[in-house]
C-alpha cells in the first residue's frame, strides 16, 4: 500500500500565490472543446489580471480520451472507426501524462490556480491528490498515493487520474475521479499508459448508488481547505439526481412531448389585479408610459412593408416606445419562431418556416432607410439547421455594410450548439459588437434556459474574443426570477475573466401568464451596486438598470466603453 493522505499543511497552503477567494462553478455536462477553451479563458484572465481570483471548475464530459505530452498515442487501444461507434473522440492536448478517458459519471476538475512559485508543481500534485483522497474518505473509501505514480490509488486500483500544466504561474488541466462512470470505456486503452493495474470506482467501491452532487459538495470545502484559500465563493448548476445535464432536445423530439403544441400553450394560470400567486406588487419606476407618436408609428410601417420582424414586438420589450420613438429597433432573423422554449421569454415557440435567403437584403435596406449607425441584429434559435442560422446572421452583416458602410453592426447571437465554425463565421464579417446573453446565474441555467448551457456560453463569448480581439464583446443578465444578489456579482466575475467588455442588468417582466413568475424586483440601488461592482472588475461599461434590455441604449454603451475596446474603422467594402 501507498502513503495517506496528511499533507504538509505547510506546502499545501503555501501553494497559492496569496490566500484569495477561490471561486468553485459545477458546470455540469461540457464538452471537451468547450471546456478547454473555458479554462484557457479562465487562464488567460489570471495571466493578464483580468481576474482577480482563482477558480475550480467541476464538470463532466461526454466521452472521450485524452492523450498528454508524454503519450503518442499507443496507449489507446481502438482506432478511430471505434471511436466513432463509441461515441467517443480523442484529444491530443498539452498536459503531463499519456492517455485517459472522461465520460458521464466521472467528476472531473480544472483547478486554475495562481502559484506562489511555479517550480513547486510537485507540491501542487501532492496538494490536489490530498482533497481526493480527503473527499473519498467522506464516502468511506480509503485511498492513498502510490510511489512512482500520479493519481489517487485503492486496494482494487486506481480511482483518481491527475495530468497538469502550469505556464507563467497558473495551472491548467486537472484530476478525475471515478464516481460512477460505465467503466467499460476504460477497457479501449491502458491508463495513463499503466498496463498491469486496473481502475476501480467510488460508486464499486462503496457498493451503493452515488450521486454526483454528493461529491461536488464534498469535495469543494475540502479544496479550500487544502489549498489555504481564506474564503470561497460557489455556484453549483441545477443537479438532478443520478443525472448530468440534460441534453438538446431535436424540434421533432419537442414536437412529440407536447413542447409545441396548442394545448400546452393554451394552459393560463389564474392572474389577479395583473399578478400571478405570490407575485410581488409592481413598483412606479416598473411602470411604462405608452408614447405612440409619429416615429413610432413610422417605424412599424416601415417593418411591416419589408415584411421584417423586431425583437421589440416579439419580446414585449418595455422600451419599445422610448427606442421606436427614437428611431431605432433590434431586427430579429431567421423567421418568427424558436426551436427553443425559455421559459423567460415571449417569442413563439415552434417548428420554423423555410428558410427566407432574402431577408438579409430587406435588413439591410430597413437600415439604410433608417439611417442608422448602429444597427442590432438578434435571431431566433434555430436548432433545426446544421449551421444554426449563422450564414444568414453572416450575410445580413454584409449586406448592412455594403449599404452603409458608417453603420456599427451589433449582433445578438444564439450559442449555435457550441459549434465553433458558426461562430466564426459570424465573427468573420467583422461586427462592431458580438453580443450572446447567459440570461440568468449558473445555478438557474437548466430551468430557465430551454437546451442551453452556462458554461457553454462563457466559452462562446471567450472564443468570439479571440476571434475578434478589435471588437466589442457584450453579454445580458436579467434579474428578478431567482437569483441572488451574491450569484448575480458571482457571475459578473465570470463574464469578465473570460474577457467580456460589455454587460447589460434589467429586470425581469413575465410577458404572459403562461411564462415563469416575477420572483422580486430589483430596486434600482440594486441595480446601481451591479454597475459599481462591474467596473470595479474590470468590465469597460455596464448598463444596469430596471428597464435595460440587451439593446437599450446599444450606440450609448460601446461608446461608454470607450477605447478599451476599439470598433474597426470601415471605408466601405
Amino acid at each position: 500500500m501507498g502513503t495517506t493522505g496528511d499533507l504538509d499543511a505547510r506546502v499545501a497552503t503555501s501553494i497559492p500565490a496569496d490566500s484569495s477567494l477561490f471561486r468553485g462553478r459545477w458546470l455540469g455536462r461540457l464538452s471537451y472543446e468547450e471546456a478547454w477553451d473555458l479554462q484557457k479563458a479562465m487562464w488567460e484572465g489570471l495571466v493578464e489580471d483580468r481576474a482577480a481570483d482563482d477558480y475550480l471548475l467541476l464538470l463532466e464530459h461526454p466521452h472521450v480520451y485524452t492523450v498528454g505530452r508524454n503519450g503518442n498515442g499507443a496507449n489507446l487501444l481502438v482506432s478511430d472507426g471505434r471511436l466513432a461507434e463509441l461515441g467517443a473522440r480523442r484529444f491530443d492536448i498539452d498536459r503531463g501524462g499519456d492517455v485517459t478517458y472522461h465520460g458521464p459519471g466521472q467528476l472531473v476538475g480544472y483547478p486554475i490556480v495562481r502559484l506562489a512559485d511555479s517550480k513547486k508543481i510537485v507540491p501542487y500534485v501532492r496538494a490536489v491528490e490530498e482533497v481526493i483522497i480527503r473527499t473519498l474518505m467522506d464516502f468511506g473509501v480509503e485511498s492513498y498515493r502510490e510511489a512512482g505514480y500520479t493519481g489517487v490509488w485503492t486496494d482494487e486500483g486506481k480511482i483518481a487520474a491527475i495530468g497538469v500544466r502550469v505556464s507563467r504561474h497558473v495551472t491548467m488541466h486537472g484530476f478525475a475521479i471515478n464516481v460512477a462512470p460505465d467503466m467499460t470505456y476504460f477497457d479501449h486503452m491502458n491508463p495513463c499508459g499503466i498496463v498491469d493495474r486496473q481502475v476501480t470506482s467510488l460508486k464499486e467501491l462503496s457498493g451503493s448508488d452515488l450521486y454526483m452532487e454528493d461529491v461536488v459538495e464534498a469535495l469543494i470545502p475540502h479544496f479550500q481547505e487544502v489549498f489555504g484559500f481564506e474564503g470561497a465563493e460557489v455556484q453549483l448548476g441545477a443537479f438532478t439526481r443520478g443525472q448530468g445535464r440534460p441534453r438538446s432536445f431535436e424540434v421533432d423530439e419537442l414536437v412529440a412531448a407536447g413542447t409545441f403544441s396548442p394545448a400546452k400553450r393554451a394552459e393560463v394560470p389564474v392572474v389577479l389585479n395583473g399578478r400571478l400567486a405570490g407575485e410581488p406588487e409592481r413598483p412606479d419606476w416598473m411602470k411604462v408610459k405608452a408614447q405612440m407618436g409619429e416615429e413610432y408609428r413610422d417605424l412599424k410601417k416601415l417593418m411591416r412593408g419589408l415584411d421584417l420582424v423586431t425583437v421589440c414586438e416579439e419580446a414585449g420589450c418595455p422600451n419599445i416606445y422610448e427606442c421606436w420613438s427614437q428611431g431605432t429597433a433590434t431586427l430579429m432573423i431567421l423567421g418568427d419562431k424558436c426551436t427553443r422554449a425559455c421559459g423567460f421569454c415571449n417569442v413563439q415557440t415552434g417548428r420554423p418556416t423555410e428558410l427566407d435567403v432574402f431577408e438579409p437584403f430587406r435588413a439591410a435596406e430597413a437600415v439604410q432607410q433608417m439611417g442608422l449607425s448602429h444597427a442590432v441584429i438578434t435571431s431566433v434559435n434555430r436548432d433545426d439547421l446544421d449551421d444554426g442560422g449563422s450564414e444568414i446572421f453572416a450575410q445580413t452583416i454584409r449586406e448592412i455594410l455594403n449599404r452603409v458602410p458608417a453603420c456599427d453592426v451589433e449582433v445578438l447571437i444564439p450559442d449555435f450548439k457550441g459549434d465553433r465554425d458558426a461562430l466564426e463565421r459570424v465573427i468573420a464579417e467583422k461586427p462592431a459588437v458580438l453580443n450572446h446573453n447567459t440570461e440568468t446565474v449558473l445555478r438557474l441555467q437548466r430551468e430557465i434556459r430551454t437546451s442551453a448551457s452556462y458554461g457553454r456560453s462563457l466559452a462562446l463569448l471567450a472564443r468570439a474574443k479571440w476571434a475578434n480581439p478589435s471588437g466589442a464583446v457584450k453579454s445580458g443578465l436579467i434579474v428578478g426570477m431567482g437569483e441572488r444578489r451574491e450569484e448575480v456579482l458571482g457571475a459578473l466575475a465570470d463574464l469578465r475573466a473570460v474577457g467580456v467588455d460589455i454587460v447589460t442588468i434589467g429586470q425581469y417582466l413575465r410577458p404572459t401568464p403562461g411564462h415563469r413568475p416575477i420572483d422580486r424586483y430589483v430596486e434600482p440601488e440594486e441595480f446601481e451596486e451591479f454597475a459599481s461592482v462591474g467596473k470595479e472588475l474590470g468590465l469597460a461599461h455596464v448598463e444596469s438598470g430596471p428597464l435595460v434590455r440587451s439593446s437599450y441604449h446599444a450606440r450609448d454603451s460601446l461608446d461608454a466603453a470607450g477605447p478599451s475596446v476599439p470598433v474597426e474603422i470601415r471605408s466601405g467594402r
